[in-house]
């Protein structure tokens, strides 16, 4: 087959947002209603992304429910559980606008659950002091994604949902668009454009379970940003949730939600001791996600796991009315995928990536990168949540920043004069396009994804030490050879053959500054636990600032402002859905 298949694309715009899921859209809304030209332009379809899952809620200070509730309060919450790695400054902006995301989601029909007399319901999540979790249902992310779908198609907003964008286009550090192919029939597509948000999501589908889908949060907004000259934080950071599924092996770390846990669930080994009796013996199954997915982690490492390396959750001796009228997605998944009968029978699960606590370095007035230009929102970008998110920050998140982002870069926009093109540049992700397409090589790009995911869950999984992640390390250029040799062969079907190789290479470059990081903190902080240095070191409550050359930066955090410092307490978990 000849790389070309059919004539090349060009389009111009102002703003190009990569990425259609929460984030993105909120931005190219943002755009849109201050008349900037925008493009949104995703790899999969915009009903179907990854904000879509998202279950348990969204969190802002609106004190509907406890009216002692504040943004300060929120933002002590945030900080206290972040093991003090949060940027302050994030910290304080997501949360004394969150308010504002909430009304901007009512005025465009987001159906949030209500209280009798109006008010906006609101529950407690893990970690906060206070009621500040609005939701609706257990489809939270799903209405966010619908509300935002359907303000987007309003406005008119141009959404691109099947192209792969390979390459951010760079001159002298100064971004003017992006390049990629169409995903069904490998059309090239050239973006010329002032501005580039990136809103591809994260990088947790490197590990071999993961909440994330096939395809997705497979490292792109992180090697793109790096390609392009930006720099990543905190790599190491991933949130592992402490219940996915074992099978069957395609959907292995799909989530059982922690609300099981919140309504009664036990845990127990393959003895059945409720070994949470160990680790945290007062809060039990209600102790936070980091200590659970250590606590089972541990139980199976020391060969108190079952056969196929889980322990296992049990609902089973709770009403069956109270399974099906508060945990009816556990039930429907479980039924569905393994034909298992919670009500009667345990589920087997085991720690599973989760979500990227680090990203792509920005700015934390604006989420500006190292490049001029160039922007990134949602999981693709760090400072919130430091070594441990707090439950239904990250929805609020890429409200606030879709917002102040959108605005940035419609800012960006108006004052350009004149931009700066390279042919040079242009020509370069073309013919990396080409070759990739052209090469016959005998590795199997899969394969190689699959290889990936174990050495990341080996080396680089829930507990770490020097000596795995030295292997790990050395197994990534095993792989990034082994690369160099795959074989591409498009058909009928489309080009995702391709954009798997893409995904494989983004996936690398993930995964080496992973590791990397994950070597550098010689300590243990929060969900970042390290065998061979168990404890938190002081020194280390800097962020790790990863460059494309390997060097790492230590970076100070900046103080925490008084007014918030002085609200900060570890916070029960009593009562609370840790979601």
């Amino acid at each position: 087959m000849t790389p070309r298949t059919r004539s090349d694309r060009r389009i111009y715009t102002s703003v190009l947002v990569i990425g259609t899921g929460g984030s993105g859209l909120r931005a190219a809304i943002e755009l849109s209603e201050r008349g900037v030209d925008v493009l949104a332009v995703g790899k999969r379809p915009k009903n179907d992304a990854h904000t879509a899952l998202a279950a348990g809620g969204i969190n802002a200070a609106l004190s509907t429910m406890d009216e002692d509730d504040s943004w300060q309060q929120h933002a002590a919450d945030t900080i206290t559980e972040s093991y003090m790695l949060a940027n302050p400054h994030t910290v304080e902006t997501v949360t004394k606008y969150a308010h504002r995301g909430i009304e901007d989601l009512e005025r465009w029909g987001m159906p949030f659950a209500r209280e009798a007399d109006g008010r906006i319901s609101q529950r407690y999540f893990g970690a906060h002091k206070y009621r500040r979790t609005a939701f609706a249902g257990d489809y939270t992310g799903l209405e966010i994604q619908r509300t935002l779908v359907s303000r987007a198609t309003e406005l008119q907003v141009p959404i691109l949902d099947s192209v792969y964008i390979t390459r951010i286009l760079v001159s002298d550090n100064v971004v003017f668009g992006a390049y990629g192919f169409d995903l069904r029939d490998g059309t090239r597509v050239t973006i010329i454009a002032d501005a580039v948000i990136i809103a591809a999501g994260g990088h947790n589908r490197i590990w071999r379970r993961t909440s994330s889908r096939r395809d997705e949060n497979t490292g792109d907004s992180f090697k793109l940003a790096v390609d392009a000259g930006g720099r990543l934080r905190d790599a190491e950071l991933v949130q592992f949730h402490p219940s996915g599924i074992l099978e069957p092996e395609n959907a292995a770390g799909t989530l059982v939600s922690e609300a099981a846990r919140g309504e009664g669930g036990h845990l127990l080994n393959a003895l059945g001791e409720r070994f949470m009796e160990r680790y945290d013996p007062e809060r039990m199954e209600l102790s936070t996600r980091d200590r659970v997915a250590l606590a089972a982690y541990t139980e199976i490492k020391e060969g108190r796991g079952t056969e196929k390396g889980g322990v296992l959750l049990d609902i089973s001796h709770l009403p069956r009315e109270t399974i099906m009228t508060r945990l009816p997605r556990v039930y429907q998944t479980l039924l569905e995928l393994q034909v298992l009968d919670v009500t009667t029978t345990p589920i087997e699960i085991a720690p599973t990536a989760h979500y990227s606590m680090g990203g792509v370095w920005v700015n934390s007035d604006d989420h500006s990168t190292d490049v001029q230009g160039l922007y990134a929102i949602g999981e693709a970008s760090s400072g919130l949540h430091g070594a441990n998110r707090l439950g239904g920050n990250s929805l609020v998140e890429l409200l606030v920043y879709g917002r102040i982002v959108g605005e940035a870069a419609a800012n960006y926009s108006a004052g350009i004069v004149h931009q700066h093109r390279s042919r040079e540049a242009i020509e370069a992700a073309d013919n990396e396009v080409t070759e990739l397409l052209m090469s016959d090589g005998t590795e199997n790009v899969r394969a190689l994804q699959r290889d990936l995911r174990n050495t990341m869950t080996d080396h680089g999984g829930v507990v770490r030490d020097e000596a795995g992640l030295l292997e790990g390390l050395r197994q990534l250029d095993e792989l990034e050879d082994r690369q160099t040799r795959v074989g591409v062969h498009p058909d009928l079907a489309g080009f995702s053959g391709l954009a798997h190789a893409f995904d494989l290479r983004a996936s690398l470059l993930a995964a080496r500054a992973t590791l990397d990081c994950a070597l550098e903190r010689r300590e243990s902080r929060g969900a970042h636990n390290r065998s061979d240095y168990p404890d938190t070191d002081p020194a280390l409550q800097v962020n790790l600032v990863w460059s494309a050359d390997g060097t790492i930066e230590h970076e100070p955090i900046p103080p925490v402002p008084g007014e918030i410092a002085a609200l900060m307490e570890n916070v029960t978990q009593d009562g609370k859905l840790l979601e």
